[in-house]
């Protein structure tokens, strides 16, 4: 029996993968996670799952950092990452990370089973549009916007934040320069931390750094 466990945000999705999957021999959904974070928790303590479908977008951790943690500690769960394909920038980071295949959401039954298959008999799984702009280079420009950041998109305001937040800016400082309210200053940290899934300010510069998601001077 493949024990599988779905961690997504979006309930709906979750609902969905479950339904799909039930019934189906050989395969069981063991576990359900809305946040990254709370999968690496349970992880320790619960039954572990042979599978995990595992969103990219997510607030608390994204899916990057967590295959990352996931794979250092338990490499022998395979991870099948779960994107929008215009995501697909993605991933080659999500792959370098330790991801064993990827799958757009809106992936059928079948194919979602033969992804499970595939990476438990130690495959590689990607899915057909995948496959063409990482392996074959169908499409150029495609391929070259996977190198991009990893994140959803932050806004122009959110960059000005971030880029002081990464110069030491207190926030009553990136209020002062920005005219705007401590508290709307406050505001943006905390969105930009979900985005990025960072959890202090010491986790948001780092980030920032190692994508550069800061302009250079």
């Amino acid at each position: 029996m493949i024990k599988v466990c779905i961690t997504d945000d979006h309930q709906l999705v979750t609902e969905g993968l479950k339904l799909m999957l039930s019934g189906e021999d050989g395969l069981e959904v063991v576990s359900t996670f809305k946040t990254g974070l709370s999968l690496l928790v349970s992880i320790e303590s619960d039954p572990k799952p042979n599978v995990v479908l595992l969103d990219i977008n997510m607030p608390e951790l994204n899916g990057i950092e967590t295959c990352k943690r996931l794979k250092k500690t338990h490499p022998e769960i395979k991870i099948i990452a779960l994107s929008m394909l215009g995501e697909s920038n993605m991933i080659k980071l999500m792959l370098k990370s330790g991801a064993d295949g990827y799958l757009h959401k809106n992936a059928g039954k079948t194919e979602i089973i033969h992804a499970i298959h595939e990476v438990m008999q130690g495959r590689r799984y990607l899915s057909t549009e995948i496959a063409g702009i990482v392996l074959y280079n169908e499409d150029k420009t495609a391929a070259e916007k996977i190198v991009n950041s990893p994140f959803p998109k932050l806004s122009e305001r959110e960059k000005q934040i971030l880029i002081m937040i990464v110069d030491e800016k207190t926030t009553q400082e990136i209020a002062e320069k920005l005219f705007i309210s401590f508290g709307t200053v406050e505001t943006h940290r905390r969105n930009i931390m979900i985005k990025l899934g960072a959890k202090n300010t010491a986790g948001l510069v780092r980030t920032a750094l190692e994508y550069d998601l800061i302009p250079k001077s």
